[in-house]
């Protein structure tokens, strides 16, 4: 408000002491106060006054639509913090996101292709045991 001190307050009490007399100083405050308290007041009721007009006339749309406007123009113009922002949301979806398989179908998946792999092994080495066989075959002809 008036961005006073406490040596500044010292001064004008020292000097308003020396000026009005100690006899009449205490009133003189009084009446300050009173003053200051209906300046206060007077200071609260408009201010008030002023905000209901302003509710009444549209201003709060008028405000909220210009900080949107806004802040749509700094994330515009900051294409850093636009491409940080989209990271950042880009992890959090990443994050967020839960695996739902069932451990039971993954069980029952690998043993199918284990199943699968063994029957392939256990086909390639009956395969190789005849080739064998056959080349025996060909050198006992021989």
């Amino acid at each position: 408000m008036l961005d006073l001190g406490w040596s500044e307050l010292l001064v004008i009490g020292v000097v308003a002491l020396i000026v009005i007399g100690p006899k009449d100083l205490p009133v003189m405050f009084q009446q300050v106060g009173r003053f200051v308290g209906k300046a206060r007041a007077m200071a609260r009721e408009f201010s008030y006054a002023m905000n209901q007009a302003a509710d009444e006339a549209g201003m709060k749309d008028a405000t909220s639509s210009f900080k949107s406007a806004t802040d749509t123009l700094r994330t515009a113009a900051n294409p850093a913090k636009a491409a940080g922002d989209a990271v950042r949301d880009s992890v959090k979806d990443i994050a967020d996101f839960k695996l739902d398989l069932d451990s039971e179908s993954l069980s029952e998946d690998r043993a199918d292709a284990a199943r699968k792999i063994q029957d392939a092994t256990a086909k390639k080495a009956e395969a190789a045991k005849a080739e064998a066989a056959a080349a025996e075959k060909t050198k006992d002809a021989e």
